[in-house]
């Protein structure tokens, strides 16, 4: 048995659980197998994706777990960040060409 941790922030709370899975598991098993589901009902545990110590896993079905992995479940982002900065900088630079 390998110990592991699985974790996940919503928007308003925190969840951090140890649980032990059989070695070989995979990461997206792992996390279904420590039941944090049950604590989130609206998580897709089938598609999220997730990461080992806030470094992304391409496929985490594949990759088996490691003992001391600490899985973080990451939430989808509700905007992309390079969209957000360019209409930033758009508007900044509409605000200099009215002010000049």
């Amino acid at each position: 048995m390998v110990e592991i941790e699985v974790v996940h922030a919503a928007v308003d709370r925190q969840v951090l659980l140890t649980v032990k899975v059989p070695a070989g598991t995979g990461l997206r098993a792992a996390v279904q197998a420590s039941g944090i589901g049950l604590q989130f009902p609206g998580l897709d545990l089938a598609g999220c994706p997730l990461g080992i110590f806030g470094k992304v896993v391409a496929d985490a079905d594949a990759r088996a777990v490691q003992p001391g992995d600490r899985i973080e479940i990451y939430r989808p982002l509700l905007a992309d960040p390079k969209e957000v900065r360019r209409l930033r900088a758009a508007k900044a630079a509409l605000a200099r060409k009215q002010g000049a």
